[in-house]
């Protein structure tokens, strides 16, 4: 079973999103509301994926991202950033802060279980 946690603050986006990643198989979903909510939950849970929005309260992101990044046990695990935030500074900032792949809102949701497969290592 492959854990995935999104996090976005907006309860329709992690609703949508989760109605997307159920199709592929052997997947469990896991949300938070904002950064703090995904780090302490990183921090106790094994995840094998994040799908990461930039914009939320408390903690953004890049926050997010640069903290799990500073921590070794969890620095490696990959990361979308989804958000819709797509300039080409965006793209760097989120690159920057340690994601694996950036993916503008709103996304094509055949898109967005490639990427997330690939991630996973299950091919396209």
């Amino acid at each position: 079973m492959r854990r995935i946690l999104l996090v976005d603050d907006s309860h329709t986006v992690r609703m949508y999103g989760r109605s997307i990643l159920t199709s592929l198989p052997e997947v469990q979903i896991e949300e938070a509301q904002n950064g703090i909510e995904a780090l302490e939950k990183t921090i106790a849970q094994k995840f094998d994926l994040l799908l990461v929005d930039v914009n939320m309260p408390k903690m953004d992101g890049y926050t997010l991202l640069r903290e799990l990044r500073s921590r070794p046990a969890l620095w490696s695990i990959p990361a979308i950033m989804v958000t819709t935030e797509d300039k080409e500074e965006d793209l760097r900032r989120a690159y920057a802060a340690g994601a694996s792949f950036h993916l503008s809102k709103p996304f094509d949701p055949e898109f967005l279980r490639r990427s997330v497969a690939l991630l996973l290592g299950e091919g396209a």
